[in-house]
């Protein structure tokens, strides 16, 4: 094998100019030798690039692996051929980027080949230098075009985060950070998704019990029938139960109840459903476990060290929160003020419109492939065009009804359960088991972290479990409940969000915070400090994902406290990160993953609200709030002298 090899020595200086980072390219192209096809050997074609300096003589500022061959960079061996006396061509490209001091370099090429013929080599050099304040300013591009395909829903918020994460990758390539698959892939939070699957398959067998429909009605029977005292009761519960529990699990346990109450009460579930998922991110700001941010603020080690623990962050965010929830409830009423909550037409009509909608839904997910389907998809059409009509003859006679709350609601009660009761007892009694214990396991989970078991597995045993003694005989009927279009939407946000911040826009937006409190006079710094993290992080948290941004500015905030020029201490920063980062979810639909999860259950339940809808209201009570938690914040530390 070593006895055709001829070492040849091959160097090529290339003086550059200075630039911060270069890109070098290396080509070879045959003709080569073909290795014997019976012996069926592979040989390698090694290279050794290093780079020098041509002022100082420092050593090697870059090198390669000291054999780079094309077999470590790819597929690089020689392939054999079927033709053996064709002459074997080689195309490969070597690719290496790297950064360079200020002075000039020289580049050193070492070729061991196996061929005596000479091989044609080419060189080129590109410079990739791109300023921090250019990639932000794709990113912000990026992100602003995915906002306006929201927004205007010029396609479904699943298709404009995987078109934003697609784009976001190719501004990575084009500047030469290009991830690996692996690497993009690593990128998505599959704990995340684990909770929503397995969250998703439990409430889709907990609704075949009636118990949602039960819960329905007593809720209206402990309002005594009146429209806003329940609101307010479904709200503060569902804040409550978010401080402990995942804001996620609040929702997709809360939402199927709110719109099965809604429909027996002629309501309009959306304006009930954004209200609800407001006041769920104003109660997981309340403990440390209630929002991610708060996790990852208790979790820092040099945070704890400060003194910022599980006990003294829950009782400083707990007063706060308590202030903010208690004066919402006006605001909220204000801004529902002009709203109508009943449906404008009778509860047969709507009920009719509604039924004709999932008809119609079912018959579309129905692929045609084979004649069954088809003749299936045949027989759904043909039912909602028999509903439709029918629409239409009610429609002809119909006289508005009173409203359910002008009627005697003792009376309306014993009509609704008679009609909505617990339908499989039996059933009811395993999914309270499984979901009890599965609720346990992520209480558990919060505040014994020994345990080593994530809120994904514990939703996804808790759902196999459940599976099993439920014995489900049509799998199909359960996946179809999942909503694979949220799922989706997540894992491109993941990816979204991860190559914004490749991009150096969350970095840069933490760095600026840092330079304008800076240029603060000293006496005034603390309170504008506390105003401007605050409001940053409330904005940047309804723009952007509010994970990696808290991770992020954590230690932009620990390095400005421990500046002797700056002189500010770190719990008030702290604190007004985790009040500005949990309120801002409030901001847009995607502010928060419980918005997008109850939007989604809505949607599949056919009671779909826009970004423009949840924006109308939950941008104004996320400014409300925020204003509440600043006087909160500067009235502690300022005037009070908190934690300081």
């Amino acid at each position: 094998c070593l006895r055709g090899m001829l070492k040849k020595y091959f160097a090529h200086l290339l003086p550059l100019c200075w630039t911060d980072k270069w890109r070098q390219s290396l080509e070879v192209s045959g003709p080569s030798l073909v290795p014997s096809l019976d012996s069926g050997d592979r040989h390698p074609l090694f290279f050794k690039i290093r780079l020098k300096t041509f002022l100082f003589d420092k050593g090697h500022i870059f090198m390669a692996e000291p054999s780079l061959s094309f077999a470590a960079i790819g597929s690089g061996w020689w392939e054999t051929s079927h033709d053996a006396l064709r002459p074997f061509s080689l195309l490969r490209l070597v690719v290496i980027n790297f950064s360079l001091l200020h002075d000039p370099i020289a580049i050193t090429i070492q070729a061991f080949l196996q061929d005596n013929e000479v091989v044609p080599l080419s060189m080129t050099h590109q410079p990739l230098y791109v300023s921090v304040e250019t990639q932000v300013a794709i990113a912000g591009i990026i992100l602003a075009g995915v906002y306006v395909l929201i927004i205007f829903e010029i396609v479904h918020r699943t298709l404009a985060a995987m078109l934003g994460s697609l784009a976001a990758l190719a501004a990575l390539s084009i500047i030469g950070n290009r991830p690996s698959l692996v690497t993009v892939v690593e990128w998505i939070d599959y704990e995340t998704l684990a909770l929503l699957f397995g969250m998703m398959v439990l409430v889709a067998i907990f609704s075949e019990t009636g118990f949602f429909d039960y819960c329905a009605v007593k809720a209206y029977q402990l309002a005594r029938g009146r429209v806003w005292p329940m609101i307010i009761i479904l709200c503060l519960i569902a804040a409550i139960l978010s401080a402990f529990l995942d804001n996620v699990t609040t929702m997709m346990l809360f939402t199927p109840v709110t719109i099965r109450l809604c429909e027996v009460l002629n309501l309009d579930p959306r304006h009930v459903l954004i209200a609800e998922v407001i006041f769920t991110n104003i109660g997981g700001a309340a403990t440390a476990v209630g929002d991610p941010p708060n996790v990852i603020i208790v979790s820092n080690q040099d945070l704890r060290r400060e003194g910022i623990d599980f006990a003294s962050f829950t009782g400083y965010m707990f007063l706060g929160i308590c202030l903010v929830l208690f004066t919402s409830f006006p605001f909220l009423r204000m801004l529902y003020w002009n709203k109508k909550l009943y449906n404008k037409e009778s509860i047969e009509i709507v009920e009719l419109k509604h039924e004709i909608l999932v008809w119609r839904q079912t018959a579309q997910r129905i692929n045609p492939a084979s004649r069954e389907e088809t003749a299936v998809k045949c027989l759904l059409m043909q039912k909602v065009l028999n509903l439709e009509s029918l629409l239409r003859n009610m429609m002809k006679t119909f006289q508005r009804q009173i409203s359910q709350e002008d009627k005697n609601w003792e009376q309306n009660i014993q009509e609704l359960q008679k009609k909505h009761r617990i339908t499989d007892k039996v059933l009811l009694v395993k999914c309270v088991s499984v979901l009890g214990v599965v609720i346990f396991m992520f209480f558990l989970n919060s505040f014994v972290p020994s345990i080593h078991l994530d809120l994904g597995w514990i939703a996804i045993l808790g759902a196999l479990w459940l599976l099993v003694l439920a014995d489900i005989q049509d799998f199909e009927i359960i996946l179809h409940r999942v909503e694979w279009a949220t799922l989706l939407f997540f894992a491109g946000l993941f990816v979204l969000m991860e190559a914004l911040a490749q991009l150096q826009l969350i970095d840069y937006i933490g760095e600026q915070t840092a330079l304008l409190i800076k240029a603060v006079p000293e006496d005034q710094r603390l309170a504008i400090a506390i105003i401007l993290v605050m409001w940053v992080s409330a904005l940047a948290s309804s723009l952007i994902d509010n994970i990696p941004f808290t991770a992020t500015m954590i230690p932009v905030l620990i390095n400005l406290s421990q500046d002797a020029d700056v002189n500010l201490p770190v719990k008030p920063l702290i604190f007004a990160l985790a009040m500005g980062a949990c309120l801002g979810g409030n901001g847009t639909l995607i502010g928060a993953s419980a918005n997008v999860v109850c939007a989604g259950i809505a949607e599949q339940h056919g009671y779909g609200f826009s970004f423009m809808e949840f924006f109308k209201l939950g941008f104004p009570m996320m400014i409300m709030t925020c204003m509440i938690g600043m006087c909160y914040l500067l009235a502690t530390h300022i005037g009070l002298g908190w934690n300081m």
